[in-house]
Order: structure tokens, then C-alpha cells, then sequence
């Protein structure tokens, strides 16, 4: 994996974090609505939510500028994809689950995998 490849990888990261938080920040009753997902008791839960995607969107846009010096925030991206996978996983066993959310979920494996493999490289410091 080359070094313009891994900050491809956390532009995505970041943009699709952001716009997702966005999203669901300015427009989260329609979403679940159109999902066919009951509404929460409170929207400030879903609201403190997706203004901390947009936080992390925005941590991935350090990672995407700068990989070797911002390796560090890979973990930190790497637990918040596999929270996420691990609850709607946890889910998924138990009850049923939303279908937005499961491919949320499959997309933040794949970009768990991702991170990893262009955390692992970077220690390596060897980028082409």
C-alpha cells in the first residue's frame, strides 16, 4: 500500500464521517423516518452522535494530510470502526437490526481492515 493510497483512504474516511454526521445531525428525523427506524425518546442522543462522527471525520482529514506524523490517531479510528461493528454485530445475534445500520456496519469493517493494514505499514516507514 502506497502513501497516496492511505491518505485516499482516510479522505474517504473523513468525508464519509463528516457527511454521514452531517446528515444525520440536520435531517435525523427524516433518515429514520425514510429507514423505517422508530424514532428516539430524544434526538439529542443522535444529535451528540453525529456531531462526534464529524469530530472523528475530522480527525481522519489530519490522518488523510499527514499519516506518518498522525499515525497515532489510527488507533483511535480503529476503535471507534470496530465499536461500532462489534454493537451492531452484538445486535444483529440478539435482535433484529436496522438495515442501514448493518451496512453502516459493513462499511466501517471494511474501512477497519483499511486502517489497519495502513496502520501496520506505516510503523514500517518503508512507503513508496
Amino acid at each position: 500500500m502506497s502513501h497516496f493510497q492511505i491518505r485516499l483512504i482516510f479522505v474517504v474516511a473523513a468525508l464519509s464521517d463528516i457527511l454521514f454526521g452531517l446528515g444525520f445531525l440536520v435531517a435525523g428525523p427524516a433518515i429514520f423516518e425514510w429507514a423505517g427506524i422508530p424514532a428516539p425518546n430524544h434526538w439529542g442522543s443522535i444529535q451528540f452522535a453525529a456531531l462526534m462522527l464529524m469530530i472523528f471525520g475530522l480527525m481522519f482529514a489530519a490522518v488523510a494530510y499527514d499519516p506518518v506524523s498522525q499515525r497515532n490517531l489510527i488507533r483511535y479510528g480503529l476503535l471507534l470502526k470496530l465499536s461500532y461493528c462489534g454493537l451492531v454485530g452484538y445486535y444483529c445475534v440478539i435482535s433484529i437490526v436496522p438495515s442501514l445500520f448493518r451496512i453502516c456496519a459493513i462499511a466501517d469493517a471494511i474501512f477497519y481492515v483499511l486502517f489497519l493494514v495502513s496502520y501496520l505499514k506505516l510503523g514500517k516507514r518503508n512507503l513508496v
